[in-house]
């Protein structure tokens, strides 16, 4: 069991994230990061950076449901097939799950994740809207999914898992969800270099998907102890707005499978 400490650092974390993100939700804030404080430097919200979607995709889905908080497009890279049962880890306003429904087509089925109340009653709002009979939402953390084991051919993500404090509870739950010969693909943010402990205390950054950013190389690591193989980084992008900095960040997408 994890000291009391850990486990008090973890709720505050999981606290700060959720406040931010159900007030995106509301649309009390616009972006993951709150530029009214610490995030307003260069560190902020850079997970809006390399969002990387197909416009006329885009297109094909609710309005509502892009809030432009992700690092990629994982769905574009996923593989995904009609039939296909796709899991979203931390689905927000439900923009992947919609444009990986079109994907697998009405015969297939896409079932999104998500903490945040605001987030899910957005989401399902945005489902109603577009018709997406094919997509349900459920509550719950992506450390614990309220999904059966071996019940899933596709995972997908974008720009989440980096908000989790233990990525290790993460990935374990992917692999067991996931059926044998399925995999995953998600975006999300990495580090590099020595990244300041200043940084990593900043619940602000948190939020804003730079604290919580892992070592590419422990990243990498993490997947391949739950198990996985034939990992692999399909993209990279390295933000260079730190210029001069012995650290930094990049956004990666990274497929693997069961």
């Amino acid at each position: 069991m994890k000291p009391e400490s850990e486990r008090s650092n973890e709720g505050r974390i999981k606290k700060a994230v959720e406040e931010r993100y159900a007030a995106i939700a509301r649309g009390d804030v616009k972006t993951c990061c709150d530029t009214s404080n610490s995030c307003s430097g260069e560190l902020y919200n850079i997970g809006t950076m390399a969002r990387g979607y197909d416009q006329a995709q885009l297109a094909t889905i609710p309005e509502g449901a892009n809030l432009g908080l992700g690092c990629g497009d994982p769905t574009a890279d996923a593989d995904l097939q009609p039939g296909q049962t796709v899991l979203d880890l931390g689905s927000g306003a439900g923009v992947d799950c919609f444009l990986a429904a079109r994907r697998v087509g009405p015969e297939g089925r896409v079932i999104g994740v998500d903490m945040t109340d605001a987030m899910l009653e957005k989401a399902r709002a945005n489902a109603r809207s577009g018709g997406f009979s094919n997509v349900e939402f459920r509550k719950g953390e992506i450390e614990k999914l309220p999904v059966e084991s071996g019940t899933v051919d596709r995972i997908i993500s974008n720009c989440v898992i980096n908000l989790a404090p233990d990525k290790r509870p993460v990935f374990a739950e992917a692999y067991r969800v996931l059926k044998t010969g399925g995999a995953f693909t998600v975006s999300d943010i990495v580090s590099f270099g020595l990244v300041p402990e200043s940084v990593r205390a900043d619940l602000n950054l948190w939020a804003g998907c730079t604290a919580g950013a892992m070592d590419k190389e422990d990243y990498l690591g993490v997947i391949r102890q739950a198990g996985f193989s034939h990992i692999s980084i399909i993209k990279e992008v390295v933000y260079d707005y730190l210029r001069g900095a012995d650290f930094g960040f990049a956004s990666v997408t990274v497929r693997a499978v069961k």
